[in-house]
């Protein structure tokens, strides 16, 4: 018996496994981290074996002799006439990624070309019916009494037998019914050939053969399908689209399965996902109608006309229609017959599902031909008891055969009795097998399998075996290929796919495909090794997936998974398959077991298979999808895994030992000399990258600019000049005004502060001051204050009261860095700092003097310190990189003056304008545009402060609104803030209105966040905001304002760089669309007063225009140095003071640390020049060093984020050489491990890099600064420390 026999190859296939194990315990090796199997691609042979005999050839015929000359003329026509513009973009991957060469030992097939095989000739039966209706009708009504099939239940008894004679009758009711008594606006709802769904239980073999033969009395055609149990079975919406392409809209049921259905609220059947508006008709006797005395079927001779539709699943899952003729369905029906010696009256025993495949061909179309007695044993009964079948043989004295595919019986094996040669067994070698060769092997080997074959041909059919891939050749004798079959028997088409029917048929001109890959043996049996939907192929090597599993079984599977709950497949991660393989874990086992198991099965795939298991996931009991007759839905369950919906429990992902086809290292070339760069760039025609923005001194009066050298000087000219002009309007987060500040306002009031320092705090000219206040209008009079009395001042943060363990150590490092004489404060940030939870995060005995301002006496300052030289120091700066440094920098009153005049120019700010600020104030631009610039320019400025935006998101954007403000800063996390916050809400935002502004820039030391700005123009568009409006700015550390687009000058441009020649550090322009683009927005207009030019990062030599080096910058307003505790010259100098090693060698350059581009555009700039842009692609603190190349952190990112829809916010980081990835999950713990194999996926496909860690956190974990900048090294130093609490932690092998 076949069973048996499986289960005897079952066996030493364990046993084959657990030598394999044990041969590793012996060993003593790790689980494997490096590939030991030589992976190889199939060698194209120089020998191509000759098409088939049977191929229809047109055109000239290859070896005839042609003319020289004509031949000569048709090579020339061949060729392109010219080399292929490069403007059209090639994906050049086939350079990039490393091509695995040939293993020469690798086997070969060696036999002669096979022929095409012949089955023995049908007989010829002299009473046999002309049509399988016409042996319907002579059994019905001549044999009416004889058993045509029983029923059993789920306890094995019979529950009803159908004669010959009620399938007749019931069959013509039904065909009556069907055609007589359904309409629809009094049109006969159904005509001859209309398409009809038949949804039967597999326990209700009666009722589906009544509607099977009714149907086809009715010139109907029957499409057999599974009876949907929920709204999203595994495959349902593919059946539906077949049903939807067949043109079905009745579906025949019987009472009890519709009662079962899923119902809609009306009490009618539900609409399935995918499927179309049905009629549900249930065919019990009750709903049938008794046939017109005049009224008798057609009973016609087998036509070629189309009998049934038998539905197929591909390995992708899509469902095709395979269309049986009547006349195929006869010949079908007498080639089994003949081969399975049928007989009138026999007894058969089915035990497969009779609405398809074997079970429909043999247990509803052969046997009542022969007027043969099925016994049909329900799947439930099996699962219950696997022996019932057997019983029921020998109760019933049934028998039993076949091996069947594509709507046609392959090969039958036959007994002996019938001629049947004895059985045949062949034990071959899987490595062999996997380059397609047959090789016999000896059975004491571990890595064999043991087949036996499947019969003879059937009578009346061609088999061949053609190769597996390209065109469709003959293979050799001992090659492995496809089986393809012809015979009268065989499905006409797919239907409704004429293009896949014609590839599927016509390639190989004979015969029909099976999808069944094996050979043909001694006595012409036919061996079968596999199926093409299992067929996976890995570095040109052919693997099985039933084999797969059948080695993951034998790993003492009992103990950890269910067996029969195993699924394996292959994805396509960089143009290769990788195997994954799931499975459903036992409740009781634990995460250890389970680890140790997936460990054990990977070693026994790579010992036994020579071959890598991408992904190795186990998911909880009863979750994978389920096939209609029980087993996995294999399709469905890849479905999942790629959708990031299969929710495992455990997941092993083995990438640096799978993925052997990464590109090779990039190796440095010795960079080219700065000298020969320049030579270059004058060769090639281009200009070097140079740039800068108008000259300040020819726009303004200088003496306006003497007058204006300090800003202490300017506030006391405006508060004499214009005392009641206001500078500065709070609000807070219900949109009222909480404090404003005239010009004399805030004078007086900095005099009052001035006095407080020198009186209460004793400081002298040039001690430094730390402001810890909110954002605010104090912070602003204090700063002012601080320059009256002659001291530095500092602005801080103040520590969150609610986080005081993180961001009051920030405060501590940045009074003690700067050397803070003393601390001015509010009443109740100065408690704060001396309270007991503070004493339980920093030490607070060693806080300077602490003033607070809130009730200074009013007092006049005597005299009001003036500075000897503007280079005198003004303020520090003090700010936290990305890179978690933190660095002050040292503002002069030349370059604090000069900033503001900059900025005053490019934004035209005059006394009469408004500018609304959403902007920290402590530090940057942002500290400039809240405490400076207002008070040189005297434009009135509207400060909102971030923190009120957490209360009312829409404070920022109602302010701009109703001041009708022109000009407007704010931050990409406000901005972000706006996008999440209101997106749903624009109909509420009605009421505001943004067509006043000219330009909102998003004040950033990062490359512009693209997809953001144009989230956020496109949103409020409908609220008047004006496209062009959206613009960034770009400052570092060196210089706060390099580029701010300001009211004049052309529109930011944006171009698309090829990200994979980033990675080389080259600038490559392409189209956008292309391949592995990435979009770069120009980062504002370059200041007045500022020069650029790119330098190479090593040589320190110029750049060409378009090339990527490091930006730097040469300024009136450049910060003068760094201001730390330990006097690091040389970084001062190389940040500060750079000079080009060729060309200009005596300007001074001040570094930034960002890599960028400058490119010449067509747009002309202001000054009726050619507009230069700047790019910003990313700081270089931040890149990553990876297989020698240059990675930009938010390039992956932004990869990761797209994944999955859970997944809310991503930051990368290396350790050791490994790259880690931290992903939030927005969503439930269930989809965490999802995210594993997602992340691995698409760093892989787009950057070619291994993920060596994923790490799942939950939202917020990810710190981001107030510039809305993610501090990946802060992450770093958490995942480190195992701070982060995460979800899951996956370490990829």
């Amino acid at each position: 018996l076949e069973y048996s026999i499986f289960y005897l190859q079952y066996n030493v296939h364990t046993e084959a496994v657990q030598a394999a194990l044990a041969k590793y315990k012996e060993r003593k090796m790790p689980m494997p981290s490096k590939r030991r199997s030589v992976l190889v691609h199939s060698s194209v042979e120089t020998y191509t074996p000759p098409v088939m005999h049977l191929f229809c050839l047109t055109g000239v015929p290859v070896n005839s002799r042609v003319s020289s000359k004509i031949q000569q003329l048709l090579n020339t026509l061949k060729r392109p006439k010219r080399p292929p513009l490069k403007e059209f973009f090639v994906d050049d991957f086939e350079e990039l990624l490393e091509v695995q060469q040939p293993d020469p030992n690798q086997p070969k097939p060696e036999g002669n070309q096979m022929s095409v095989l012949k089955g023995e000739p049908l007989g010829v039966v002299t009473n046999w019916p002309p049509s399988l209706l016409a042996a319907l009708q002579r059994w019905g009504t001549t044999q009416p009494k004889s058993p045509c099939l029983t029923a059993l239940d789920t306890t094995g008894k019979a529950i009803y037998t159908l004669t010959y004679g009620k399938l007749w009758s019931r069959s013509l009711k039904l065909a009556y019914t069907l055609l007589n008594k359904l309409t629809t606006r009094n049109e006969p709802l159904l005509k001859p050939g209309d398409r009809v769904a038949l949804v039967f239980p597999n326990s209700d073999p009666v009722m589906f053969m009544v509607a099977f033969y009714g149907c086809l009395l009715a010139e109907l055609i029957p499409v057999p399908i599974e009876v949907p149990l929920t709204r999203k079975d595994a495959g349902s919406q593919q059946i539906g689209f077949l049903l939807g392409s067949c043109g079905v809209t009745l579906a025949l049921t019987t009472d009890a399965c519709q009662k079962g259905l899923p119902k809609a609220q009306t009490g009618e059947v539900v609409t399935f996902k995918g499927w179309p508006r049905l009629i549900w008709f249930v065919i019990d006797g009750k709903h049938l109608a008794k046939p017109a005395k005049d009224w008798h079927p057609q009973v016609r001779d087998a036509s070629a006309e189309i009998a049934y539709i038998e539905y197929k699943t591909s390995k992708e899952g899509s469902t095709v229609g395979i269309t049986i003729s009547h006349a195929s369905m006869l010949a079908h029906c007498h080639a089994l017959t003949q081969a399975c010696g049928y007989s009138e009256a026999e007894t058969l025993t089915n035990v497969l599902d009779f609405k398809r495949d074997a079970g429909l061909w043999h247990g509803v179309l052969t046997s009542v031909m022969n007027r043969m007695h099925v016994i049909s044993i329900p799947y439930a009964l099996m699962k219950v008891n696997p022996l019932s079948w057997i019983q029921k043989v020998c109760s019933y004295k049934g028998n039993l055969k076949s091996l069947y595919n594509w709507a046609l019986t392959v090969a039958i094996r036959r007994p002996p009795e019938l001629g049947g040669p004895p059985p045949g067994k062949a034990v071959l070698s899987m490595n062999c097998l996997s380059f397609g060769v047959i090789r016999v092997d000896t059975e004491e080997k571990l890595s064999i399998l043991t087949v036996q074959d499947v019969g003879q041909i059937m009578p009346g059919a061609n088999v061949c075996v053609v190769k597996v891939d390209g065109t469709p050749y003959l293979c050799k004798a001992d090659e492995v290929g496809e089986i393809c079959v012809n015979s009268g028997a065989t499905g006409m088409a797919y239907f409704g796919l004429l293009g896949i029917t014609k590839n599927v048929t016509v390639c190989v001109n004979i015969s029909s495909v099976t999808g069944l890959l094996g050979f043909v043996g001694p006595d012409y049996l036919v061996f079968v090794v596999g199926k093409l939907d299992g067929l996976m192929t890995v570095s040109g090597r052919r693997h099985n997936a039933d084999d797969v599993v059948a080695t993951a079984l034998a790993v003492e599977p009992m103990k950890f998974v269910y067996r029969g709950r195993i699924a394996v497949f292959s994805v396509t991660v960089l143009h290769d398959d990788r195997i994954v393989l799931v499975a459903e874990q036992r409740p009781d086992a634990s995460e250890e077991d389970s680890f140790q198991w997936m460990s054990r099965v990977l070693q026994a795939i790579d010992s036994i298979h020579q071959v890598g298991v991408y992904c190795l996931a186990l998911v909880p009991a009863n979750t994978l999808p389920k096939a209609p007759l029980g087993g996995i839905h294999v399709s469905e369950t890849k479905q999942r895994f790629l959708e990031g919906a299969l929710h495992p429990c455990n997941v092993l992902m083995c990438p640096h030992t799978c993925v052997t086809n990464l590109p090779k290292p990039r190796q440095k070339q010795p960079d080219v000399g700065p000298a020969s760069m320049i030579v270059g760039n004058l060769v090639a025609g281009k200009r070097i990258a140079q740039a800068s923005g108008r000259d300040v001194t020819q726009l303004e009066d200088n003496d306006q600019a003497r007058k204006f050298l300090y800003l202490a000087d300017v506030l006391q000219w405006r508060a004499q000049t214009t005392p009641d002009h206001p500078l500065f309007l709070l609000l807070n987060s219900k949109g009222t005004v909480t404090s404003t500040a005239s010009c004399i306002q805030l004078h007086k009031r900095a005099e009052r502060v001035a006095v407080a320092l020198m009186e209460k705090g004793r400081l002298n000219v040039g001690d430094h001051v730390a402001l810890v206040y909110p954002p605010g209008v104090d912070l602003i009079a204090t700063f002012y204050g601080c320059l009256y009395a002659g001291c530095i001042p500092i602005t801080v943060r103040p520590p969150h009261p609610q986080n005081l363990a993180t961001t009051l150590p920030t405060v501590k490092m940045i009074v003690e860095v700067s050397k803070s004489a003393c601390i001015l404060t509010t009443q109740v940030i100065m408690k704060l700092l001396k309270s007991k939870e503070a004493a339980a995060a920093v030490d607070i005995k060693t806080w300077p003097t602490i003033l607070d301002t809130d009730d200074m006496p009013k007092k006049k300052l005597a005299n009001i310190f003036r500075p000897t030289s503007p280079d005198m120091l003004a303020y520090l700066d003090f700010s936290v990189s990305t890179t978690g440094i933190l660095a002050g920098v040292k503002m002069s009153h030349a370059a604090t003056s000069a900033l503001c005049r900059s900025i005053k120019l490019q934004c035209e700010l005059y006394p009469s304008r408004q500018i609304a600020i959403c902007l920290d104030p402590y530090c940057g631009l942002g500290f400039a545009l809240w405490c400076l610039c207002s008070v040189y320019s005297g434009h009135q400025s509207i400060l909102v402060p971030p923190l009120e935006l957490e209360s009312n998101v829409s404070l920022w954007l109602s302010a701009v609104s109703q001041y009708k403000v022109r000009v407007t800063f704010c931050s990409y996390s406000v901005m972000e803030m706006c996008t999440k916050g209101l997106g749903t809400q624009t109909d509420m935002l009605r009421v505001i209105n943004l067509s006043c502004v000219r330009t909102c820039m998003v004040v950033a030391e990062e490359r512009p966040r693209i997809t953001l700005t144009q989230s956020f123009s496109k949103l409020f568009k409908d609220l008047g905001l004006s496209a062009r409006a959206v613009s960034t700015t770009f400052g570092c550390r060196v210089n706060v304002a390099i580029c701010l687009q300001g009211t004049a000058g052309p529109d930011p441009t944006t171009v698309y760089v090829d990200m994979r020649a980033l990675r080389h550090d080259r600038v490559r322009l392409v189209e956008r669309g292309s391949p592995h683009s990435l979009p770069l927005m120009e980062s504002g207009k370059i200041l007045p007063g500022v020069k650029v030019i790119i330098a190479h990062t090593e040589t320190k030599g110029p750049l060409g225009d378009s090339h990527l080096g490091e930006i730097w910058v040469s300024s009136p307003h450049n910060a003068t140095g760094y201001y730390t505790v330990y006097g690091e010259e040389a970084l001062h100098a190389d940040h500060f003071t750079a000079r080009l090693s060729f060309g200009d060698t005596q300007t001074i350059w001040a570094r930034t640390g960002y890599l960028g581009f400058l490119r010449r555009t067509e747009l002309t700039d202001a000054s009726g020049e050619r507009h230069d842009a700047l790019y910003v692609v990313g700081s270089l603190d931040e890149t990553l060093e990876l297989r020698g190349m240059r990675y930009h952190p938010i390039d992956i990112e932004t990869s990761v984020i797209r994944a999955h829809k859970s997944i809310a916010e991503c930051a990368v980081f290396t350790w050791t050489n490994l790259l880690v990835v931290v992903v939030e999950l927005e969503g439930s713990e269930q989809e965490a491990l999802d995210l594993v194999a997602l992340v691995t996926n698409v760093v892989l496909e787009e950057h070619y890099l291994i993920v060596g860690v994923v790490v799942i956190v939950d939202p917020g974990v990810i710190p981001i600064n107030s510039r809305g900048e993610k501090q990946r090294m802060h992450l770093r130093d958490g995942f480190l420390a195992d701070q982060l609490d995460p979800i899951y932690v996956a370490y990829n092998m």
